[in-house]
């Protein structure tokens, strides 16, 4: 199944390249490994990779990315090299194709390599109670950072664990028709919100049909 992740990386134009990671959600291991001299991530150098990343983030077009990629024999790396898709603002990237369902992280990376690592929470409730069917997976969720020490993420199993309590808490009201489903979306983005301290950061989606 992978630990999946999204990673946005500034543009000298200010907009993002989104690129896919199919296990750097685990431990939100790629907020210390991506750096000026790893920017896909990993443990080695390369300045053939740096040189293409800097090459990526000046591409305007798909042909200006293929002509970067078919110029080098790339190796694999924690973050996939191709990008998804180029010229995006980090709303965009969030809005359309951050999946909160399937996507255990998303990461920011500004232009100076500089990482932002957030954890997914997906506001869906089918498999916590029984009268919701289904849920939107993109535009239906938050993200949230947590506090880092020393290189290492604290706290984040226990954010993870403490928000899965919260969806059976609530997916139960829902059965017990305490909550409707937008009063039920609205209690956990309130719940997170208050959970949050302030050295942490929450983005909040909620589907539009309940705003």
């Amino acid at each position: 199944m992978g630990h999946r992740a999204l990673i946005a990386y500034e543009r000298p134009d200010s907009t993002y390249n989104c690129h896919y990671s199919h296990w750097g959600a685990q431990n939100l291991r790629l907020k210390p490994t991506i750096t000026n001299e790893t920017p896909f991530a990993g443990d080695e150098p390369n300045e053939v990779l740096r040189t293409v990343h800097r090459q990526l983030r000046q591409a305007t077009t798909d042909r200006g990315v293929a002509r970067v990629l078919d110029a080098h024999d790339l190796p694999t790396r924690q973050v996939d090299i191709e990008p998804w898709t180029i010229r995006l603002t980090v709303d965009e990237i969030i809005d359309e194709h951050l999946d909160f369902l399937h996507y255990e992280a998303f990461y920011v990376v500004d232009s100076d390599c500089r990482v932002t690592a957030y954890r997914t929470h997906w506001f869906g409730l089918q498999y916590d109670c029984e009268v919701i069917d289904e849920a939107p997976t993109v535009g239906n969720g938050a993200l949230r950072t947590v506090r880092w020490y020393e290189g290492e993420p604290v706290g984040d199993g226990f954010a993870q664990g403490e928000f899965r309590g919260l969806k059976a808490t609530v997916g139960d009201m829902l059965d017990r028709g305490a909550f409707t489903w937008a009063e039920a979306i609205e209690y956990m983005a309130q719940q997170l919100d208050a959970w949050v301290d302030d050295t942490e950061e929450l983005i909040v989606r909620k589907p539009q049909l309940i705003e």
